[in-house]
């Protein structure tokens, strides 16, 4: 299920992170990731990646407008997730009803470090 009925394939795979293999989501499309954006508005990217889904954060449209209007405050679901895993990026998913799919790579951070959207 995604947020604005945006299909794109998925394949479940295992991957390596830091000498630990890890079962993850690959997207079958890159994506473009901004970094540290500010809010939806800024998210000038460049050169794409593929994008490795760790989890699925569901939300309402608030919490997703509240999240998405500031990527760069503080957030324990985020904390300590994220890193860039061979060409990929290990990104939690967020949807919500009626929004764009985000992938938010915090690399070890608790905020929106890298972004990108779909949709």
């Amino acid at each position: 299920m995604t947020s604005m009925s945006i299909t794109i394939e998925r394949t479940a795979t295992a991957i390596l992170f830091n000498g630990q293999k890890i079962h993850v989501e690959q997207l079958g499309t890159r994506l473009p990731f901004a970094r540290k954006p500010a809010d939806l508005n800024d998210m000038s990217t460049c050169g794409s990646d593929i994008v490795y889904i760790t989890e699925t954060r569901s939300m309402t449209p608030e919490e997703f407008d509240s999240f998405a209007s500031n990527m760069l405050v503080s957030h324990d679901w985020l904390a300590s997730k994220g890193g860039y895993a061979g060409l990929g990026r290990l990104c939690v998913e967020i949807q919500a009803p009626g929004r764009p799919l985000l992938y938010v790579d915090p690399s070890g951070s608790n905020y929106g470090r890298y972004v990108a959207r779909l949709g």
